[in-house]
């Protein structure tokens, strides 16, 4: 029972500093901060977090789960092919426009540490990658349904994919564009016409 209380503490802190993160940034994330925003001491948060860093690893691990829930999972469930590659980006949309602290954390997050090594930069790293790396097998299932071109470098429209979303997130959230979201979407569908087959 204990353990188990324990543990639902921890998840709830977590959930805090997801929150808190999106707003100051991991680097701004620290036990002290986090500790008023929870109402707890410095010495009851540290039992549950030993540094700083395991805090914002675990912040950062948060995130990426929230963001595989909610845009990633229900992406690999749809149709292989042009459905897969519409729910991947309908979803992403959907997590940038929403506020959901799950996407825009990796954004924020990746201008904060990649000049500083250490273990946040290579999770970061790491999570931006594996993400690269599931756009390249979204397209990839493309081609072997024959509704992307067997041509189509998979890994260059990982890359455009992802450069659309980033201009989202600039346009939309930084310069409140209110024409971000159909330029996103023009862009988008320009991306999906030069991959697709004629047949599609």
């Amino acid at each position: 029972m204990l353990m188990a209380k324990g543990a639902q503490t921890r998840e709830a802190i977590v959930d805090t500093a997801v929150e808190l993160a999106f707003r100051v940034g991991l680097g701004g994330l620290t036990i002290g901060e986090l500790a008023r925003a929870q109402q707890m001491s410095k010495s009851g948060l540290f039992a549950h977090f030993r540094s700083k860093e395991a805090l914002q690893l675990a912040a950062l691990a948060r995130a990426r789960e929230t963001f595989v829930d909610l845009v990633v999972r229900p992406a690999l469930t749809a149709p292989r092919g042009l459905p897969r590659i519409r729910e991947l980006f309908e979803r992403w949309l959907d997590c940038g426009r929403g506020g959901v602290p799950g996407g825009c954390l990796f954004v924020k997050a990746a201008t904060e540490f990649d000049g500083q090594p250490g273990a946040l930069r290579d999770q970061l790293a790491q999570d931006h990658q594996d993400l690269f790396d599931t756009i390249g097998q979204i397209c990839r299932s493309g081609i072997s349904v024959h509704q992307v071109r067997p041509d189509v470098d998979a890994e260059q429209f990982a890359h455009d994919l992802y450069g659309v979303m980033l201009v989202f997130y600039l346009t939309h959230r930084l310069l409140a564009d209110p024409a971000a979201e159909t330029r996103a979407r023009a862009s988008f569908e320009t991306l999906v016409a030069a991959v697709r087959t004629e047949a599609t």
